[in-house]
């Protein structure tokens, strides 16, 4: 049995940066996955769940709250029913890619576009990026403005059609559709827009992920990106 978790984990590695970087989380009595992104959780569905902290964070939908604020005209505070149904709402159907090579096709999201999010608290010119903050109190992402501001970026509630799952990030998280999952950070809370960008800013940046972690071109990759 172990031997089979073992072989699901370690994936396709996308090249020998990502490996060597890696290594140093692969410990086989506590079953760390090779990107060092969690203790392995049960799957659901066809993703693998992964979480920082080795648990599910909890957070009911009325409870759920999105700040939003540093580098703004307005601190803004967000309910998730505000996400649902106040704000413009945005439809995707891509792919979602993990660092560590597995992959599930045709995934169907649907939220608010970040942008329009980040329009609701009014973002000062003087702004360069935004960090993500989960409510897992660990948990950490960033993104440069120009990024942020894609179509393909959402503030996602509903994965597959229905909401946005525990274990898939829920109430809502970040979906960055051209980058690897890691950057999709899950149990949003907070977006904190910043004039200066830390080096050490961001979890996995932290532990050696590329910054910018466009499928196929970073982490070691060579390919296009998909």
């Amino acid at each position: 049995m172990l031997g089979s978790i073992g072989l699901g984990i370690v994936g396709i590695f996308v090249g020998a940066r990502v490996q060597s970087t890696t290594a140093r989380w692969l410990l086989p009595v506590t079953l760390h996955d090779p990107t060092g992104l969690s203790d392995l959780i049960p799957a659901a569905g066809r993703f693998r769940i992964y979480s920082v902290t080795g648990s599910l964070p909890r957070r009911s939908a009325d409870d759920y709250r999105l700040t939003v604020d540093g580098a703004v005209d307005q601190p803004t505070t967000l309910t998730l029913a505000a996400l649902r149904s106040v704000l413009p709402q945005a439809a995707l159907r891509r792919d979602f890619q993990c660092v560590t090579g597995w992959r599930v096709e045709d995934v169907d999201w649907a939220g608010v576009r970040l942008r329009d999010v980040l329009a609701v608290a009014g973002v000062q010119p003087s702004a360069t990026h935004v960090v993500f903050h989960s409510f897992d109190g660990t948990y950490t992402e960033t993104l440069s403005l120009d990024q942020a501001r894609r179509d393909d970026v959402l503030v996602a509630h509903t994965l597959q059609g229905d909401p946005l799952s525990r274990q898939h990030g829920g109430p809502a998280r970040l979906y960055v559709a051209p980058m690897y999952g890691y950057k999709s950070l899950k149990w949003l809370e907070r977006i904190e827009v910043v004039t200066v960008l830390d080096d050490d800013t961001g979890y996995w940046e932290q532990r050696g992920f590329d910054r910018d972690a466009w499928v196929g071109t970073s982490n070691g990759g060579q390919e296009d990106p998909t």
